[in-house]
């Protein structure tokens, strides 16, 4: 169900200044090969800079959450903003925290099965309305579900 890579020694790192980032983008040339290619990218840059996170794929819209240092998601953050693979890039929620939600992945990928809004209302802004607790819970949603599966 969820394709991801686990990985357990980055999220057994102890980081004071550990930092959560959540954006949206509009995919451009949304693809099995393009989102493949995001993935590929993702592991293996994030393994590098002791980044974790999970990235929530639909047709219509990427919503991806990085965590981990400070400077290295700042970095990452800034290189998917130059990425032509993505649009209209919007930063939704940034904030310190004392725990990473998906502490076990490079990056996890779930292809939009636990996707809480419908297209119409992502169309219609709802990411946009949200609050950031809204929006985080859709991560710690996401990560209680990919724990409570064996297979994953």
């Amino acid at each position: 169900m969820f394709a991801a890579q686990k990985l357990t020694p980055i999220g057994a790192l102890i980081i004071a200044d550990l930092t959560q980032l959540i954006y949206m983008s509009q995919p451009f040339g949304y693809d099995g090969p393009t989102l493949g290619a995001i993935l590929l990218d993702a592991r293996r840059c994030n393994e590098r800079d002791g980044i974790t996170g999970a990235l929530v794929c639909r047709h219509d819209v990427y919503l991806q959450l990085l965590e981990g240092p400070q400077k290295e998601v700042e970095a990452t953050y800034a290189r998917i903003k130059r990425d032509d693979r993505h649009a209209e890039v919007v930063e939704l929620v940034r904030r310190t925290v004392t725990t990473r939600i998906f502490a076990d992945w490079a990056m996890l990928h779930d292809p939009e099965k636990s996707w809480v809004w419908s297209d119409a209302e992502i169309s219609g802004g709802v990411l946009d309305r949200a609050s950031e607790a809204d929006i985080v819970h859709v991560f710690e949603t996401l990560a209680a579900k990919v724990k409570a599966e064996p297979s994953v």
